[in-house]
């Protein structure tokens, strides 16, 4: 397939200029190494004062604050936090599913939309951005920290499309290799138990995760007309949606989401929804960037 990257980029303007001042602060603070935007837990002598502590015997003298000992002749270390950069891997999830509704393949343009939108965002925060496309043709671009890197995401997620049934977890794997952030972008469907056990492990670790759990208002609210469906990465499967089977599958599909978004909850992972044109893309991306325990406004 072959992309033209000048209309690639076009269809995503809009959506770059909403989100450029947008930051995407760390949910704890991050280990240290490269300097960057984001607290790290090593204490430094930046320019980011926090607290003074008395001088004690064997600490670096560089920390004294000459001028706090000149007024009180008493040695105290000027301690500030340091700045370090969090790499962000997002993970596509281009299984079949995801191109449903058929008519619009809703989930994965908003799926997209999102990747591009939340690299971005991780890209004007100064972090390294790479991406992980989940499908029968899997594509990784390492964590990058490059001016082009957004150009680069739209590149690979425009050449992309769901199809096939390739489990979502092995992709998550590779993508947690790189360190950091890690953000998955998927409907679940055939692989929330698999996610939920990497995820937790890296939650375990320290690793900041997020889910972003894509659904369709077909999903939610189906039509009350009677119709034979089936499952996009099992087409063999064909189920009759009428009346009373309709109920069934809300109820069953209410109690599914319920369950996953508690489970991940419990696990330390940032579960949000995001619900085919219930609202921007750029409030999404404001929502699940925000810190925690902040709601985005719109």
């Amino acid at each position: 397939m072959t992309v033209d990257a000048g209309d690639s980029y076009d269809e995503y303007a809009p959506l770059l200029d909403a989100v450029r001042g947008i930051r995407w602060p760390a949910r704890s603070a991050v280990r240290g190494g490269i300097p960057g935007a984001h607290t790290s837990r090593l204490r430094g002598i930046s320019a980011e004062f926090t607290e003074y502590r008395p001088y004690r015997q064997g600490d670096d003298t560089r920390r004294i604050d000459w001028k706090l000992f000149a007024r009180s002749d008493r040695a105290y270390n000027r301690l500030s936090n340091d700045r370090a950069i969090l790499p962000t891997m997002i993970v596509l999830d281009a299984s079949a599913s995801m191109a449903f509704p058929v008519a619009t393949t809703g989930k994965w343009k908003l799926a997209a939309q999102l990747g591009v939108g939340l690299g971005a965002v991780a890209r004007n925060s100064g972090d390294p951005v790479g991406l992980v496309v989940a499908g029968e043709e899997p594509l990784l671009l390492a964590p990058r920290m490059r001016r082009s890197v957004t150009h680069e995401i739209i590149r690979a997620v425009s050449a992309a499309g769901p199809s096939g049934n390739t489990p979502l977890a092995p992709s998550v794997s590779i993508a947690a290799q790189s360190g950091g952030r890690l953000v998955v972008v998927t409907d679940f469907l055939g692989d929330a138990e698999e996610f939920l056990t990497v995820a937790s492990r890296l939650v375990a670790a320290g690793r900041e995760v997020h889910a972003v759990h894509v659904i369709a208002h077909e999903e939610i609210d189906p039509s009350t007309a009677a119709a034979m469906v089936s499952d996009p990465e099992a087409p063999e499967l064909r189920r009759a949606l009428t009346t009373d089977t309709r109920e069934l599958y809300l109820a069953a599909f209410g109690d599914w989401r319920d369950r996953i978004a508690h489970e991940f909850a419990e696990a330390g992972v940032a579960y949000s929804t995001a619900i085919v044109g219930d609202e921007t893309t750029e409030h999404l991306i404001r929502r699940i960037t925000a810190p925690r325990g902040v709601a985005a406004t719109a």
